[in-house]
């Protein structure tokens, strides 16, 4: 794929910026805007770029993120989708959450629930909780990975497959559109699809960057789960998908009246 001087010049605008309009990169580059959508298109179709409304976006790829700056992406919004999960699990439940940076929210909101189990693949959960009031916090057993503390393997599988929870708690590294939750390590999968099949009601945590991101590996449909919780409003095509399988979509304030997904499963 060869590039123009011009199309660079996007490319580099929207690894700096994060997203361009085509107005102003046409009065930038003094070109018709025509030419700015033919040059996205092409951007788009060889993925580079995201289409938005009168623009596009990067198209980020979380392979690419490391575990500590992903921490620090919409921090807000995922500590307000830790609160609005950790609002489902009553006092006395017993839990299991995968790795991730918001799942690591969902724990930090727990953390003043009384008399939880907690179950965890993510090191970094059981030390959020060390102090809480929680009656038993499980480590499970398996590989660790140094990049960001997630315990996988087939031992991680087998332990799980140990237990059965009230609540699962799982992130995801994409979303689609379609309803699929993606990751990119078929360890992590594994262990993500354990968690959900030994649990009894399952929860999806994930802000709605997600959809800005590609994987290759599907944990599971949203028709699997019970409850999805989000920052923001979601795609609408991705509502409909919620709304048809019977799950729920919970989001904060001011957006919840705008949900359209069905009752939970």
């Amino acid at each position: 794929m060869e590039l123009s001087t011009r199309q660079e010049r996007i490319v580099e605008r929207l690894k700096h910026d994060g997203s361009v309009e085509v107005d102003a990169l046409a009065r930038e580059l003094c070109v018709t805007t025509q030419t700015i959508r033919r040059d996205l298109a092409f951007l788009c179709s060889n993925g580079l770029a995201s289409r938005t409304h009168g623009g596009a976006r990067r198209l980020i790829s979380s392979v690419s993120l490391g575990y500590e700056e992903r921490r620090l992406e919409n921090s807000a919004g995922k500590k307000a989708i830790g609160t609005l999960a950790a609002g489902l699990i009553p006092n006395g439940s017993s839990v299991i959450l995968n790795i991730g940076t918001t799942t690591e929210q969902v724990a930090s909101a727990l953390s003043l629930h009384r008399d939880l189990t907690v179950i965890s693949n993510n090191i970094n959960v059981i030390h959020i909780l060390r102090h809480s009031r929680a009656k038993a916090l499980v480590l499970i057993g398996g590989t660790v990975r140094p990049s960001d503390g997630a315990i996988v393997g087939d031992d991680a599988v087998e332990h799980i497959s140990r237990f059965k929870a009230d609540f699962a708690v799982i992130g995801a590294s994409a979303l689609d559109e379609d309803g699929a939750a993606l990751d990119f390590d078929p360890r992590e999968v594994a262990v993500a699809r354990a968690i959900l099949k030994n649990a009894r009601t399952r929860i999806l945590v994930a802000d709605v960057s997600k959809f800005e991101r590609t994987a290759s590996i599907r944990i599971c449909n949203v028709e699997g789960l019970n409850f999805v919780v989000m920052d923001k409003p979601p795609p609408r095509a991705f509502r409909q998908v919620l709304a048809d399988a019977g799950t729920a979509l919970i989001l904060p304030e001011p957006h919840a009246s705008q949900t359209e997904a069905g009752s939970a499963a």
